[in-house]
């Protein structure tokens, strides 16, 4: 089973024992337990559900936000996509192994650097069940053992995914310990897991600033956060109105619990009086709640603005909120998303390509957009299978987690009986 009895030290060490066998398989064995995993799902969706409707019921009961309710919810259809993701990621190229770059020294030396798993990866993370697989598909396909502790709020619906995900892989030929879940949700399990220097080689959180801030507190290993995204969508003087419209209501609505949703819509003074009232007529009828700089108020004509406070442009709302600026030129744009932005994922609308080209050299995000909705933000959509979370970090890994973030390098030299002079 994924959840044992033993302590968080115990679990971590099984998943090191077993991060060295998963570092030397094959591909064929590694894709042949992802299979194992999705066909699992969905024969068990059933028992998925039910699991997951405890969850949900406790949800309810504890007056859970609509947002964290969406994030817990499965249905047959999430299932059988999660499923998909897991084959998504098993169809992919293995990491494991390919030669980054490589040379024949002056000396006669060849050198070759080659990309090998990190080894144990812990994901720690918030009422999101679906993390459960993804994340373990996407660590088990690059050859690192998983440590999985889950929310209490999941705690029904992680266990049973991760009972199912083990036992498949187990079966199909993965060693002991390569997944594992973390009993419990407390801070206690926490600093255990954030302590196992040595043993545990990363951990990614994926949640809200409260984890974030727990995990800041006590960890001796090396994070990776999966940070929050306070995205924008800039609508400058030379935008296709049209197209910035679909753009904005897409970014903003299409899933409004989700990082890579807009959360500032800014606008240039040029055609401000033509496109503002148009884009608060759509995002209300939406269901938006709109939040907006005096000029934005003076141009809405027919719906309700709140004033926008500077909180507001700091906020990451993750619901059908909105805040709205009138900006006068494409630099003052980029220089607002700087200074409120988390480095996520930024777009601009724009025909300019001067625009576009200091747009995409002058914000500091780690996804910048020209054209194209924030939404696009996700390792499924940029073929890398799914994704641990994003990163708004520059060391290592930026953007969508996927299957090469996982892994490092090392150095294999090769000789004929060289010594040094």
């Amino acid at each position: 089973m994924a959840v044992t009895t033993t302590s968080v030290a115990e679990q971590c060490a099984a998943a090191k024992r077993a991060s060295r066998v998963l570092a030397t398989l094959d591909s064929a064995t590694k894709n042949r337990a992802l299979h194992a995993i999705a066909d699992a799902l969905i024969e068990r969706t059933a028992e998925i559900l039910e699991a997951n409707a405890l969850d949900l019921e406790a949800g309810r009961e504890s007056g859970l936000s609509e947002t964290l309710m969406d994030r817990l919810a499965l249905d047959p259809g999430r299932v059988a996509a999660i499923a998909g993701q897991v084959r998504d990621i098993a169809a992919l190229p293995d990491p494991v192994g390919e030669v980054i770059d490589g040379a024949r020294l002056a000396n006669g030396l060849d050198v070759r650097r080659v990309r090998v798993p990190l080894g144990v990866i812990a994901v720690v993370y918030e009422a999101r069940p679906n993390v459960t697989i993804d994340a373990s598909a996407l660590c088990l396909k690059s050859g690192n053992a998983i440590v999985l502790r889950g929310s209490s709020t999941a705690a029904h619906s992680n266990a049973i995914l991760a009972a199912v995900a083990t036992e498949a892989a187990t079966h199909a030929g993965l060693p002991e310990g390569s997944l594992t879940l973390v009993a419990g949700g407390g801070h206690d399990e926490l600093e255990q897991l954030a302590t196992q220097a040595g043993i545990v080689d990363l951990i990614i959180p994926r949640g809200g600033e409260g984890l974030k801030a727990a995990l800041k507190g006590v960890a001796t290993v090396p994070v990776i956060y999966a940070a929050s995204g306070n995205c924008h969508v800039y609508v400058d003087a030379t935008a296709d109105l049209g197209d910035a419209l679909a753009i904005a209501v897409n970014a903003k609505t299409q899933r409004p619990s989700v990082c890579n949703a807009a959360e500032t819509l800014l606008v240039h003074e040029a055609v401000a009086a033509e496109f503002v009232p148009r884009a608060l007529r759509a995002l209300a009828t939406a269901g938006v709640e709109l939040h907006g700089d005096e000029r934005v108020r003076e141009l809405a004509r027919d719906v309700e603005v709140t004033p926008a406070t500077d909180a507001d442009w700091a906020t990451e709302y993750l619901a059908m909120t909105i805040a709205v600026g009138v900006v006068d030129s494409a630099r003052d744009a980029i220089e607002h998303i700087n200074r409120y932005g988390s480095g996520h994922s930024e777009a601009i609308v724009t025909r300019d390509t001067e625009s576009a080209r200091a747009f995409q050299l002058g914000v500091d995000a780690a996804c910048v957009y020209v054209n194209a909705s924030t939404r696009f933000t996700d390792g499924g959509e940029f073929g890398m299978g799914a994704e641990i979370g994003n990163s708004t970090q520059k060391l290592h890994a930026r953007g969508p987690i996927g299957l090469r973030e996982l892994c490092t390098f090392k150095y294999l030299i090769e000789g004929a009986g060289h010594v040094r002079p």
